[in-house]
């Protein structure tokens, strides 16, 4: 009997020590996590969530894709990103239907995103009060326009809002211009359409046009993964945007997509002379090539090396690996 009863207090110690002990570790844990009432902009989560990317990063922890990664990416077209990122798996990538400034500008970069959601006066009061506190200076839709850098694409999710949901006219467009020397891409609107369109180099990728200003919205994160219409982007992603629309390459694929791209634009235009020259058949140049085409495209290759729209070393590079 004394035994039983030894057993059942030794239980119930047990028991609640493990129940202290859980209780002191999750709030150590808890105490040790980043003290942010709103999440606006986190290192961690970006880190988090661009885990498969290994290369160098800039400072807000985004995946610093190579410029001449992004150079080259110019020459993609959507059709090889798109089919590309079907191919691993990312089928939720590309957005269509867009209104832009210049039909002809194309738009690379890597991505910095912001969320706005519509304005509710209490959370919103709160973002404001902390993004005052940790030096953001003036209106919320500024703030990611600040941590733009050289190269970058600002993103946002504004919510399909055009009237009223205007993130930017002129003065920002010049400040963003400035900062990134790079266009935007707004699930939303934009004002000040003449004075935009005299930035030369600037683009813009927009819902729509209003002379409103931006009012009934809060800012609510920044450097987060969103939606843009039907597609998911991160913090870092390469957007390629062109006429047919935007597409956003993870930033771990956007090498791979270079390249495979620039395979597919190489045997395009061998094809495509050699076909006008009547050397081959639309049945030869439009299958698996024989041992014979793909000599004469070595050779082609290594005679056109200075004259491709292409780096000379990527050709070599290909040419070395022959894996078109």
């Amino acid at each position: 009997m004394k035994k039983i009863k030894s057993l059942h207090f030794f239980t119930i110690f047990a028991g609640r020590t493990i129940f202290i002990f859980t209780i002191l570790i999750l709030t150590c844990f808890s105490m040790s996590l980043p003290a942010r009432a709103e999440d606006i902009a986190s290192k961690d989560r970006v880190l988090f969530y661009t885990s498969e990317w290994q290369g160098e990063r800039l400072a807000d922890g985004r995946p610093k894709v190579a410029d001449d990664i992004l150079q080259r990416m110019k020459n993609v077209s959507i059709e090889e990103a798109w089919a590309l990122m079907r191919n691993e798996g990312f089928h939720n990538q590309f957005e269509g239907n867009w209104k832009m400034i210049h039909s002809d500008v194309t738009i690379v970069g890597r991505a910095l995103t912001a969320q706005y959601m519509p304005s509710r006066p209490d959370v919103k009061k709160k973002i404001d009060d902390k993004g005052h506190a940790e030096g953001h200076i003036g209106a919320s839709n500024s703030w990611p326009i600040d941590m733009l850098q050289k190269g970058d694409v600002y993103v946002a999710d504004c919510f399909g809002k055009v009237v009223d949901g205007t993130l930017i006219g002129d003065n920002l467009g010049n400040a963003i211009f400035t900062k990134s020397g790079n266009g935007v891409v707004f699930d939303g609107g934009l004002r000040d359409l003449e004075g935009l369109e005299s930035i030369k180099g600037f683009n813009a990728f927009v819902r729509g046009w209003d002379p409103s200003y931006l009012k009934g919205t809060m800012l609510t994160g920044i450097n987060v993964p969103m939606r843009i219409g039907g597609a998911v982007v991160l913090p870092g992603d390469v957007v390629l945007a062109k006429r047919e629309g935007v597409i956003f390459i993870p930033a771990h694929l956007a090498e791979k997509v270079v390249k495979r791209a620039e395979i597919i634009m190489l045997r395009d235009r061998f094809g495509h002379l050699r076909l006008k020259e009547g050397k081959y058949t639309p049945g030869q140049i439009d299958t698996k090539w024989t041992k014979e085409i793909n000599e004469d495209f070595y050779n082609w290759l290594k005679e056109n090396a200075d004259n491709l729209p292409i780096p000379r070393k990527a050709i070599e590079e290909l040419m070395e690996q022959r894996v078109w």
